[in-house]
């Protein structure tokens, strides 16, 4: 009796065995498949890479920058060009 419960947990054992062996493989299976329709979904979206995200971002903080600095160059010529005009006389 003893050898046939040995036999009956080994053959337990092994039948574990190769079914987590095949629910890994399945996973791995149901892993790959669902890469390659994410990837394929996100070629197809027309996403911006980060490296040209942050590309992008920079030239907008310069625009920023450099429209702040005109502005502020704007306002000094109209100050100087109100200080040379004559003041207009009324007749």
């Amino acid at each position: 009796m003893p050898q046939t419960r040995g036999r009956i947990f080994d053959d337990l054992a092994r039948l574990m065995s190769d079914a987590a062996g095949l629910a890994d493989g399945a996973r791995k299976e149901v892993d790959t498949v669902l890469r390659s329709q994410l990837e394929r979904l996100l070629a197809g979206m027309d996403l911006v890479g980060r490296e040209e995200f942050e590309a992008a971002r920079q030239m907008a903080v310069n625009a920023r920058q450099e429209n702040e600095n005109l502005s502020a160059r704007i306002a000094l010529l109209e100050e100087k060009l109100a200080r040379m005009t004559p003041p207009a006389t009324s007749v």
